[in-house]
């Protein structure tokens, strides 16, 4: 009996070559747009994709899940001086139970979706394993729950991109060469503090001082920064400034010459366990790159310290701290400021 998958397609190159590879590999594809309201182009494109490729299709709007588990928390995390990270949050928040509720309901066994990652089956829990090193998204996916995962397929992760458009391309896919998606979906032109004044929630104009509390400034709002930016503070001095503190209780900005940016822990808080049993030693990436720093974790409940073995460039609350072991994703948490914790 032929198995049905779920697949969220964009109208981009990625998940056009993921349908393909999964039609390859005997799957019956449904290919669904998550339509977020910002780009009437886009249920469009993906559509055309859908014809081009001889799969069922269907657009689902959700705007309100949306606002509901993202929107509302990526303006409510930058007013209070963190950053956030709105696409690990919309992946299980959002995207993977939107796919996984239309495969309920047509009975589907598999979602998918065109992430650059893994899925590893060989023991009795699924494994989420990073991409090749080029493409790798195990990062911004997690967050995701082991159920979800458990259901999950990455048809490009054994994959490159200039892999997937070549495929694309030989494939005869109209969009083999289209470019890459936008970063945020629903901030089509990445200008997130006009989003945030258009929703009228931004924190007002205030000081940059230095760590002694000297005024050097006056700064646009507290949204405008995240820690450890250098460029666009707009402050003359003999030497270069660095954002080290963001202080939303008195509004402001703290610069420094960087030398204070440097971190021997981190913490964090809403820890994702992806693996079982939950190890100690790990690698960690504190931000979405490639760079990971050897560290042993102290657990407290749903809570964890991570002791950074090698110096870590300014952790910044809101984004994630992702604990690998080699290629193994065991899991994540929402870096927080140590006050933030029980360690407090």
């Amino acid at each position: 009996m032929t198995e049905t998958v779920v697949l969220g397609l964009s109208g981009g190159v990625d998940s056009a070559v993921s349908a393909a590879l999964l039609r390859q590999k005997g799957y019956q594809v449904h290919g669904v747009y998550l339509d977020v309201g910002v780009n009437p182009e886009g249920v469009t494109a993906a559509q055309a994709v859908a014809e081009n490729l001889h799969i069922s299709f269907q657009c689902v709007d959700i705007r309100e899940e949306l606002e509901a588990h993202v929107c509302s928390a990526f303006a409510e995390e930058y007013t209070a001086g963190k950053t956030p990270l709105p696409c690990a949050r919309c992946n299980r928040l959002v995207k993977f139970p939107t796919l996984l509720r239309v495969a309920e309901q047509i009975g589907a066994k598999w979602v998918a979706t065109g992430h650059y990652a893994r899925v590893r089956r060989e023991s009795e829990q699924p494994l989420l394993c990073k991409g090749l090193p080029a493409n790798d998204q195990s990062y911004l996916l997690s967050r995701i729950s082991r159920q979800q995962l458990e259901r999950t397929l990455f048809p490009l992760g054994e994959m490159e991109k200039t892999q997937v458009r070549a495929l694309a391309e030989q494939l005869g896919i109209a969009v083999a060469h289209k470019p890459d998606s936008m970063e945020i979906c629903f901030i089509p032109d990445q200008d997130y503090a006009a989003w945030l004044e258009r929703r009228g929630e931004v924190p007002p104009p205030g000081n940059f001082v230095d760590e002694a509390g000297n005024v050097l400034g006056r700064h646009k709002g507290i949204h405008h920064y995240t820690l450890g930016q250098r460029r666009g503070l707009g402050i003359p001095a003999a030497h270069r400034l660095f954002v080290c503190a963001i202080r939303p209780g008195s509004n402001e900005v703290v610069l420094s010459d960087g030398g204070d940016l440097m971190a021997e822990e981190a913490y964090g808080r809403a820890l994702n366990v992806l693996m079982k049993p939950f190890p100690t030693e790990v690698t960690v990436r504190l931000r979405h790159s490639k760079h990971e720093t050897p560290a042993h974790l102290e657990l407290r409940g749903d809570q964890v310290k991570i002791d950074l073995l090698e110096p870590a460039r300014a952790p910044t609350p809101g984004q994630m701290a992702v604990f690998y072991q080699g290629d193994v994703v065991a899991g994540s948490a929402w870096i927080a400021k140590k006050e933030e914790t029980v360690w407090n």
